[in-house]
C-alpha cells in the first residue's frame, strides 16, 4: 500500500477497482488544513484521464502490472499479431487502438514489451530507440538550407519523418519512438 505522498509520477496503483498510472501530482496544504496530494491518473484499459485528490489519511494499492517480452510478426487489417519470445506456436493478435502510435515504428521481428493488468494486455512499449532503413528520401539540392536544413523522408515501416538533408535512401536511420524524430544515421549505403 502506498501513502498519500507515496504516489508520485510513474507509478502505477489500483483506483475504483482499475489500474491507473499516475500522470501528475502535487502535494500541498491549504492554509490550516490537512495537507493533500493533487493527482492526475490515467486508466490503463481505456485511456480516460481524471483528476483526484488523495487526503494525508488515504492510501492506494500498487497495481501489480505485468511487462514481458513478445515479437512482432506481422499487420493485417487492423490486426497486429505477436508471438512468445522464445515460442513461435504461441500466437495472439491485439486490436491496433492498443498499439498507439508505438505502431509506425515497428517492422517484422521487432522485440517488444507488453504490459499486462490481471492478464488483460493494454499497451505495447517499443525500445526507446530503434534502427530503420530509408526507403525514400528526396534529393539534397545544394545550397538548399533556407528551409532549416530538413527534409521529409519515408522509412521501411511507412512512417514519415523529418530528417537533416544529408540523409539518402538506403541509409540506416536511428529513431527515438518515444518523440517520433530522427536521432543520428547509423549507417549509409
Amino acid at each position: 500500500m502506498l501513502e498519500y505522498n507515496e504516489i508520485t509520477v510513474r507509478k502505477y496503483i489500483v483506483f475504483e477497482g482499475e489500474p491507473y498510472e499516475v500522470l501528475s501530482s502535487h502535494v500541498f496544504r491549504k492554509q490550516m488544513r490537512k495537507p493533500v496530494n493533487a493527482t492526475k491518473l490515467k486508466n490503463l484499459m481505456n485511456g480516460r484521464v481524471v483528476e483526484h485528490s488523495f487526503g494525508a489519511t488515504d492510501k492506494a494499492e500498487e497495481a501489480d502490472i505485468d511487462e514481458r517480452k513478445v515479437k512482432f510478426l506481422y499487420a493485417n487489417r487492423g490486426e497486429w499479431w505477436f508471438c512468445e519470445e522464445n515460442d513461435p506456436s504461441k500466437r495472439f493478435k491485439l486490436e491496433e487502438s492498443l498499439i498507439g502510435t508505438a505502431a509506425k515504428f515497428m517492422k517484422a521481428n521487432t522485440l517488444v514489451d507488453v504490459l499486462s493488468f490481471e492478464d488483460n494486455i493494454f499497451s505495447v512499449k517499443l525500445p526507446i530507440k530503434v534502427e530503420l532503413k530509408v526507403t525514400d528520401a528526396p534529393p539534397a539540392v545544394k545550397g538548399d538550407t533556407a528551409k532549416g536544413g530538413n527534409k521529409v523522408i519515408t522509412l521501411e515501416t511507412g512512417a514519415t519523418i523529418n530528417a537533416p538533408i544529408f540523409v539518402a535512401e538506403g541509409d540506416v536511420v536511428r529513431i527515438n519512438t518515444e518523440t517520433g524524430e530522427y536521432v543520428e544515421r547509423v549507417s549509409n549505403k
